[in-house]
């Protein structure tokens, strides 16, 4: 919360020794130290491509299924609290607001997206994330969008 008291955003940090390398090793630990999921729960099914956030770090984003029957203990020296936000919200087209905001690192206007959802609001680089994923899910492929035609 040191670095990014406010914000809202999925677990995660560094790749660490233990983790030998694995996006996934520091995904499945780093949900466990910060919000107390057990891996029994999670079921990893890939990756996004990596996000560069603004702050200069690079992120692998690790997507997975979370079984029912899980329950959190949130690290309250890293996490103030915990939501979850319906799929079908995610990717509703009229939940997504584009917005231009003020880097607090380069002092650039930078198109950014938010997600509203209830009092919170979703943005930066975990809506961004949010936008990768909706857009591989529900988005065809620009080449598919191409040749689909009155003709097919």
């Amino acid at each position: 919360m040191r670095n990014h008291a406010g914000q809202i955003s999925f677990p995660g940090g560094r790749i660490e020794s233990r983790d030998e390398g694995s996006p996934r090793a520091a995904a499945l630990r780093e949900a466990r130290e910060e919000i107390g999921l057990e891996e029994r729960f999670v079921s990893v099914i890939g990756y996004l491509p990596d996000h560069l956030v603004i702050s200069g770090f690079r992120v692998t984003p690790v997507v997975a299924f979370v079984q029912p029957g899980f329950s959190l203990s949130p690290d309250s020296k890293e996490v103030q609290d915990t939501f979850e936000v319906p799929v079908n919200h995610l990717f509703d087209p009229a939940s997504h607001h584009r917005n231009r905001r003020r880097s607090a690192f380069t002092g650039e206007e930078v198109e950014f997206c938010d997600i509203p959802y209830g009092e919170r609001n979703i943005w930066g680089a975990t809506a961004g994330m949010l936008m990768t994923l909706y857009r591989l899910c529900v988005e065809p492929p620009a080449a598919d969008a191409a040749r689909v035609g009155p003709h097919e």
